[in-house]
């Protein structure tokens, strides 16, 4: 099994042009990037898909005359898509990648964007019409024509505080839309799109599907109050405020500035230590988007012990990492940081190649998993990671 390439080429522009010149900066429109085709699901599996409690769905209807929109959230019956009308609607399947390897497999090739700055892969088929109307969105996006052509009106750049959105609509569309480009998408074209890039999909033929490559944003307050329950957990009982230097003051009562520094300087001791900042980042960026997602069927090793190992490799040729698990890593003073789903474990240098192997591709031979097990700890973070689940055989 041969690592899957990551993409160097979208239509006529490199990816390091790309990143130099669009990436959260303009719209691009790419022709003929999957010429050779990309479907990982057909319409009956999606439509399965949104049958399943598990995964996240909905159903988005159009009135063609009124404008309004309906909005309906899975998991749907199998007879409500007896009841749709003939046109203009979508379905909306989210983190298709976490459950099907080929979606999985797709995203793979856009590693030229680290691939923790990954939310998912969203997967729309539309009737004729359907679309979910102009809108903006908080994250960076690439969207695949995949079948059916589409076409997409691209405006400028939004800021919340200064547009308005249509009221008594379920979504949130733009009330003064003004596109400033038009293009119509065939199967294997792409186009991406900037945060806070203004855009409307209207599909122009029965029978189409986009995949929508996404990318994290995280808020401000997010990372904040993320970093602060890290902190809370792992600062030392000893770090406190102080006041050494105290001296009488005229109003007790009073909050002076050097009160003030005092705080910002404590504060700032978890903010200046690079390996404790590191050490959050990796797992905060590597936790499940979907904690209750089950992981794959594993029973064939649960539970396996170092001498099973060897032997659990020789029965397979090949090694996934589990669908929607996360790697990561990064090196600091005293060595390396893998973090996976959420999880940090320290290494040392001499298992920087493994690493590498298992944060740069998502399938394995034997062999490659083979050649490291002779090393102590690789074989127990080998054994830790099929016992965890983060890896299984294919």
């Amino acid at each position: 099994m041969t690592a899957i390439p990551a993409l160097t080429q979208l239509g006529s522009i490199d990816t390091e042009t790309f990143l130099r010149d669009y990436w959260q900066q303009q719209p691009c429109l790419f022709r003929g990037v999957f010429k050779d085709g990309v479907a990982v699901a057909s319409p009956d599996e999606l439509a399965g898909m949104a049958c399943e409690e598990e995964i996240e769905s909905r159903l988005l209807i159009s009135d063609p005359d009124s404008g309004q929109f309906e909005l309906l959230h899975g998991p749907f019956p199998e007879q409500r898509f007896n009841q749709l009308p003939s046109s203009h609607w979508s379905l909306l399947i989210q983190g298709v990648d976490l459950w099907l390897p080929e979606a999985a497999d797709l995203v793979e090739q856009f590693r030229f964007i680290p691939s923790w700055r990954l939310d998912d892969l969203m997967v729309s088929y539309s009737t004729q019409g359907g679309g979910v109307g102009p809108h903006y969105d908080n994250y960076d996006v690439f969207i695949i024509q995949v079948d059916g052509r589409r076409r997409w009106e691209i405006g400028g750049h939004y800021i919340e505080r200064d547009t308005e959105f249509l009221s008594g609509q379920p979504v949130r569309i733009l009330k003064h839309w003004q596109p400033l480009h038009s293009w119509d998408l065939e199967p294997g074209d792409m186009i991406y799109i900037p945060p806070r890039v203004g855009h409307n999909g209207i599909a122009l033929s029965d029978n189409c599907v986009n995949y929508s490559v996404g990318y994290r944003a995280q808020h401000a307050a997010e990372m904040l109050q993320h970093f602060a329950s890290y902190c809370a957990d792992q600062t030392p009982d000893e770090l406190r405020y102080s006041d050494a230097a105290l001296t009488i003051r005229p109003h007790s009562g009073e909050i002076q500035p050097n009160d003030m520094q005092q705080v910002k300087q404590l504060l700032q001791q978890l903010l200046d230590d690079p390996d404790r900042l590191q050490r959050w980042w990796g797992q905060y960026v590597t936790e499940p988007k979907h904690p209750e997602q089950p992981d794959p069927d594993q029973d064939s090793h649960s539970g396996i012990i170092n001498d099973e190992l060897q032997q659990l490799l020789s029965q397979t040729d090949s090694v996934r990492r589990a669908e929607g698990v996360r790697y990561a890593f990064a090196q600091n003073r005293s060595g390396i940081q893998l973090f996976v789903d959420g999880h940090c474990f320290p290494l040392p240098l001499e298992q920087l190649a493994l690493v590498h192997l298992l944060c740069d591709q998502n399938s394995y031979t034997s062999q490659q998993l083979n050649n490291h097990l002779k090393q102590s700890e690789a074989q127990q973070l080998l054994l830790t990671l099929f016992n965890n689940e983060h890896l299984y055989c294919d």
